[in-house]
């Protein structure tokens, strides 16, 4: 009997400082069951105790057809008597949800937070917010997503009397990049390890889960077979981040001499030439009195800072040792923060 993946466990958790949590997030690999796992919880807790949830995507496009995207698998399994439809509401805001025409929930788009935030007062009967595929395999995040999440959950979370409600979201994904925004904003990408299985924040609990029949399943597939030296099988397949290589991760010995700070994102990095052994390092440690500052965004943009793309001779030194595979990086998340800037 293949398994499945079961929340129980993480929805009973507190957080690192003993308090329920009203964030919880899950990765494991894929097909383990997770979204099925969810998605049925939500349609039981309106069943039996009438509490409506709401379902968080990114894009407005993501709303088409979107009671077949959330009912059409698990109606099947668990909810063969019951049907779904929605309704598009506010000129295409957001779509109202019923399940066998009683209104049920609502499905969201971040990019329509400020419009959301006008609205919020239609959504003070919603007990509880899932947020499916949160880390995206191609980047596609929202600008300032972490801020719109926030800004709709703070809509959602007021009505009924109180300027705010214990409205809990869940959020679930695939293990693309232990350096996807809501990791780094969570201080996850710096504790998270490869056997971590629970993880407590404050405010949050996560859990990294394995699912070894949905791996063997994916295994045997002979389609995965045909591409089995492709990275995206060994990301579904055995649960390995798909867009992270620790590769070159590692400090060079000796003294290094300080070349730059690199700013990138809100946060400093330095970087260093270590002569001897022909090595680029780049850690989390600037010198501030050092007058070679650099940015990669015009947000990052400040006094005492030069855009990167009018330092041609310095990027392209960059780039040279870096294909010439002569840097190093203190963790992913420097890792990154070069790379990106290496793509300007």
């Amino acid at each position: 009997m293949p398994e499945y993946y079961d929340g129980t466990k993480l929805l009973s958790m507190l957080d690192i400082n003993g308090n329920k949590p009203e964030l919880y997030l899950c990765t494991t690999n894929r097909t383990g069951g997770k979204t099925t796992f969810f998605r049925r919880r939500e349609i039981n807790l309106f069943k039996k105790k009438h509490i409506k949830f709401c379902e968080i995507f990114r894009y407005n496009y993501e709303l088409t057809d979107i009671s077949d995207k959330i009912f059409k698998d698990i109606s099947g399994l668990f909810f063969p008597h019951d049907n779904m439809r929605s309704v598009t509401r506010s000129k295409g805001v957001y779509q109202e949800l019923f399940l066998n025409d009683i209104p049920c929930g609502y499905a969201i788009a971040l990019n329509q937070a400020d419009q959301i935030k006008k609205l919020s007062h239609l959504f003070s009967d919603v007990g509880h917010m899932f947020f499916d595929e949160f880390q995206s395999e191609t980047n596609n995040y929202c600008t300032n997503e972490i801020q719109k999440l926030l800004s709709v959950h703070t809509s959602i979370a007021r009505g009924q009397g109180k300027q705010t409600r214990y409205v809990p979201v869940v959020m679930c994904g695939n293990a693309v990049s232990l350096i996807n925004p809501y990791f780094v904003e969570l201080g996850i990408a710096q504790r998270l390890r490869d056997d971590t299985k629970f993880l407590r924040g404050d405010g949050y609990v996560m859990e990294q889960g394995w699912i070894q029949s949905a791996a063997d399943a994916l295994k045997d597939s002979g389609f995965n077979r045909a591409f089995s030296r492709n990275k995206y099988v060994a990301y579904s397949a055995e649960n390995v981040y798909l867009n992270d290589s620790r590769s070159f991760l590692e400090k060079p010995t000796g003294k290094g001499r300080y070349l730059a700070t690199l700013r990138y994102n809100g946060c400093d990095y330095g970087i260093r030439e270590y002569a001897e052994e022909g090595i680029i390092y780049c850690n989390d440690i600037a010198d501030k009195t050092d007058p070679n500052k650099i940015t990669v965004t015009t947000a990052d943009h400040e006094i005492n800072y030069v855009m990167l793309k009018r330092n041609d001779f310095f990027l392209n030194n960059l780039r040279y040792y870096f294909e010439q595979g002569c840097f190093r990086f203190k963790d992913l998340k420097c890792k990154d923060a070069v790379l990106k800037a290496l793509s300007y």
